[in-house]
């Protein structure tokens, strides 16, 4: 347990380096290409955007993920079968798209732009789908660095490419190359270091026996996609490829935000949630610090977009893109909701909860067709977007019960001690090849790992985590019902959005005092300052707070940052 609770820390750095890196990249990229391409060049590649996205989840089939799930390391012969379907599936989508593109171009009502841009863009689903595997296997091992550094690299790339491009004129092509040259770049890093090399052989045993996890992820993420992207067929179908280049600025920097915490936490998490689905009270015990970890951050970040989004536009694209702004604050609160419910949908699959995992997804996406049929004939976006958000918040409370009970009954039937732990989970960091961590990393990180693993590990200390401590107690093997309720995934929540709340609410009470003090001085200065004031106000008031309440959250993520990224 120790060697996974290290690697555990260790994955969390790097993911999160990962998208702190990545998100920095992206933005100053996105920053550029928006200052110089128009509303309706955005709207046509966000056109194309819609149809590879549902290409991906085709792609994967969500055999990927069923991979991560297993307790057991995946064999030579799982990984290739994967491959080969992977590769298989993706070349056979793409001759079908490539026909296709026509028909997509006169669906938005611009045929000679997306024909041939459509037909180049969607390469780049072809070459993603050729890293899938070199991905998972790295995440299966807990081993995210060389991730980080594609991704990195991948995007200083593209964007460099991306950026001459627009300058030089090409409008949204610059978009569509930016695409596929970061598609490139992140496949060749992860195959010349990934020292993984597919067999020629294919089990139609390995597919049987990730089926059933497989297609439950599969019917998840292709629901999921359908929520993501309905929008945007609505919006350019339905509105104008205008309107849709407008949604979609507010859609992409509001997503920078929630997409990087959910993505971090998840790739982090889900390994280790995995390992202890046979302890109820371990389970249980992560449940309630991962949602208390993920609310910590997830609160202030996603409300403090929200807060300082005209400081933010203003200062970053002037007035160009303002009748974003609106849409983005919405889109941003949206985003909470986002989050946990993929949190909930992770604890789900963690414990191969198919047929909930499956309902969520359909409650989710009737909800968002709802709200759509509500909403569209107002012929308003603002209010389409409110219809998004609301049922987003509807889609958290429903699931808040159908994930406790799902939890409670997969720990109610008694199940087998397990005498001890499986050589994947106890030797998670050393059995497996090129999973050795040298001597120096591990001296650098252990200063800090007592700490940090306490966000994991300890039973809770404070009154917020009491639904924590009376299942400190129990056995693995003993049923748990009573300890897991709705409670158990509320209760440590509460605490974060009263204390954001009561942050953002006060800077925002200043926030006619910081007008009128920038009122004069050129926009790009009054924004800056106003942006800086209005978040250093929230911040200040926030940690403030923490502290007076004597939230744990707050000394054990300084620790952890302050030892696991110093030099010594």
């Amino acid at each position: 347990m120790a060697n996974l609770k290290l690697t555990t820390a260790r994955t969390l750095k790097w993911n999160a380096i990962d998208r702190i890196s990545s998100q920095l990249i992206y933005a100053v990229v996105g920053v550029v290409l928006a200052n110089i391409l128009s509303r309706e060049e955005f709207g046509l590649v966000g056109a194309l955007a819609i149809f590879q996205s549902f290409a991906t989840i085709f792609i994967d089939s969500g055999f990927g993920a069923a991979l991560l799930r297993e307790k057991h390391t995946p064999s030579q012969t799982d990984y290739s079968t994967v491959f080969w379907f992977n590769t298989g599936v993706s070349l056979t989508v793409y001759a079908a798209l490539f026909i296709a593109a026509p028909g997509i171009a006169m669906m938005f009502d611009k045929s000679e732009a997306l024909i041939p841009m459509s037909r180049v863009m969607f390469l780049t689903f072809v070459i993603n789908g050729l890293a899938i595997v070199q991905t998972n296997r790295l995440m299966k091992r807990m081993e995210v660095k060389m991730i980080a550094v594609s991704n990195t690299v991948a995007l200083i790339v593209s964007g460099a490419v991306g950026v001459w491009l627009a300058i030089r004129g090409y409008g949204a092509w610059a978009m569509v190359w930016y695409s596929v040259v970061m598609a490139a770049v992140k496949a060749l890093i992860l195959w010349g270091t990934g020292h993984w090399m597919p067999a020629l052989t294919f089990s139609i045993a390995t597919l049987r026996k990730i089926h059933r996890v497989g297609a439950s992820v599969f019917s998840s993420a292709l629901l999921n996609t359908i929520s993501l992207n309905i929008y945007n067929f609505v919006i350019g179908v339905f509105y104008s490829i205008s309107d849709l280049g407008l949604y979609n600025q507010a859609d992409k920097w509001s997503k920078m935000g929630y997409t990087s915490i959910s993505q971090t936490l998840t790739s982090s998490f889900v390994p280790m949630l995995s390992e202890a689905q046979d302890s109820p009270s371990d389970f249980v015990r992560y449940v309630t610090k991962t949602t208390r970890f993920t609310a910590f951050i997830l609160f202030p970040a996603m409300t403090g977009m929200a807060l300082v989004a005209t400081p933010l536009f203003h200062l970053l694209f002037a007035h160009k893109w303002d009748d974003a702004i609106p849409l983005f604050r919405i889109l941003a609160i949206r985003g909470i909701f986002i989050v946990l419910i993929s949190l909930y949908s992770n604890y789900l699959l963690a414990l191969g909860k198919a047929r909930a995992l499956f309902a969520s997804e359909i409650i989710k996406d009737a909800l968002i067709f709802v709200a759509i049929l509500t909403t569209i004939f107002s012929r308003s976006i603002t209010t389409l977007i409110l219809g998004q958000m609301a049922a987003a918040l509807l889609t958290w409370l429903i699931l808040l019960p159908l994930t406790s009970r799902s939890l409670r009954h997969h720990f109610s039937a008694p199940r087998p001690t397990q005498a001890a732990s499986s050589p994947s989970t106890s030797d998670s960091t050393s059995a497996q090849p090129g999973t050795a961590i040298p001597h120096s990393t591990a001296s650098r990180s252990e200063s800090a790992t007592a700490n940090f693993d306490s966000t994991i590990t300890d039973s809770a200390t404070t009154n917020f985590d009491s639904t924590t401590t009376d299942s400190a107690t129990a056995q693995p093997g003993t049923a748990i019902p009573s300890t897991v309720s709705i409670l158990t995934l509320l209760r440590p929540i509460l605490p974060f959005v009263a204390l954001t709340a009561s942050a953002a609410g006060g800077a925002y009470l200043l926030n006619p005092l910081f007008a009128t003090v920038t009122a004069g001085l050129s926009l790009f200065l009054a924004s800056l300052i106003r942006l800086l004031l209005l978040s250093l106000t929230a911040l200040l008031l926030y940690l403030l707070l923490l502290r007076l309440f004597r939230v744990p959250e707050l000394p054990e993520a300084l620790s952890y940052l302050l030892g696991r990224f110093r030099r010594r």
